[in-house]
């Protein structure tokens, strides 16, 4: 189902005109909202130190995650102390109300814990990771327990208004764009495209530095715009944590029956993306984000090889054999856009 839309929200389709009127009050429900909150009827809650959020405007996968880990490697280059908070997912059994606050402790399988994003976040950033559906609880449980963080990176928090924040960075998948530009439920939009007016940044995240993408829908001038992609992969063993080139993979596999799966906003993605490092794949396997993954999900027995996102590993690990691997990206960004983050919390002497 999610694929679905996900597919029909890149054009107009007769259906979606039985849903537009919804989409108008999805879009007046959104501006009171933050009408509120800019007004001071809803409470919107300040930390102490400099807060910074990474977002985006549509449903579906956009690159947060590796964009937030290559913030806080620019910003703890300069001198910078940064803690992270995500959403997450309470554990099994736990109270699921707004102060429930986990610290994502890193490389730990054997309990329910958070999302895969914040383990992912815990697992690569090597700071402290705070998971909890509000955010500023979750901010304020990191400043107790770490009192040295001077920033706090939020991982997709842009509509999270209850967390006051000093700097705004849009994501934008390029090869997706806007969609058909509807907001929810007939198009993509969580929030109108004039909302990239107010935000501090926005970082285009394409396919490759030359892959002719564009955006489809209004970008806006005068915000600052960085381009980012994915690449530095590395192919990691899930049991044994064997590491390989891509072009080990290539040779050691040539011939085999690759099966790839993947649990993301936007799994074709990835499949492109191994596409692109010249994976033959015998089978592509899409599941919704965030997905509860069981042995039977990743069993894929006519299958000589499974390759995953390092996202989707991080909820197998206890049932993986020799043939899981998983592909570990960097986020490539510019050094210019560490370097306007620094200067705008300078000028905010934060």
């Amino acid at each position: 189902m999610q694929a679905w839309f996900l597919r029909e929200w890149q054009r107009n389709s007769p259906w979606q005109l039985l849903l537009r009127p919804v989409s108008w009050l999805f879009r007046l429900v959104v501006a009171f909202r933050r009408v509120l909150f800019r007004s001071g009827l809803l409470a919107s809650h300040r930390l102490p130190v400099a807060t910074i959020v990474v977002g985006n405007i549509t449903v579906g996968g956009t690159g947060k995650t590796p964009l937030v880990l290559a913030i806080v490697e620019q910003l703890n280059r300069s001198g910078r102390r940064c803690g992270i908070v995500t959403r997450g997912y309470v554990p099994r059994g736990a109270p699921d109300h707004p102060a429930c606050v986990i610290h994502v402790v890193p490389h730990r399988v054997d309990v329910p814990i958070a999302s895969d994003e914040a383990m992912l976040l815990a697992n690569r950033s090597g700071v402290p990771v705070y998971a909890g559906r509000d955010r500023a609880e979750a901010g304020r449980t990191l400043l107790r327990n770490h009192p040295d963080i001077d920033t706090v990176v939020c991982d997709d928090g842009l509509q999270h208004y209850a967390l006051a924040r000093d700097i705004e960075i849009a994501v934008i998948d390029v090869a997706r764009g806007f969609g058909n530009g509807g907001m929810l439920p007939a198009g993509p939009l969580r929030e109108p495209a004039s909302r990239l007016a107010s935000v501090n940044a926005i970082v285009l995240h394409t396919s490759a530095p030359a892959s002719g993408e564009t955006v489809h829908g209004p970008l806006t001038e005068g915000v600052p715009h960085v381009t980012m992609r994915l690449g530095n992969e590395v192919f990691v063993q899930l049991q044994g944590n064997e590491c390989q080139s891509v072009a080990q993979m290539l040779a050691a596999f040539a011939g085999r029956r690759i099966v790839a799966l993947a649990g993301t906003g936007n799994p074709q993605r990835f499949f492109d993306h191994l596409a692109r490092l010249g994976f033959s794949l015998h089978a592509t396997i899409a599941f919704p984000d965030h997905h509860p993954y069981r042995a039977a999900d990743i069993a894929a027995s006519d299958a000589d090889i499974i390759l995953m996102t390092e996202k989707d590993a991080v909820k197998c690990l206890q049932f993986a054999d020799a043939r899981h691997w998983f592909m570990r990206v960097d986020a490539l960004v510019p050094d210019t856009l560490g370097a306007l983050l620094l200067e705008r919390l300078f000028n905010l002497g934060r």
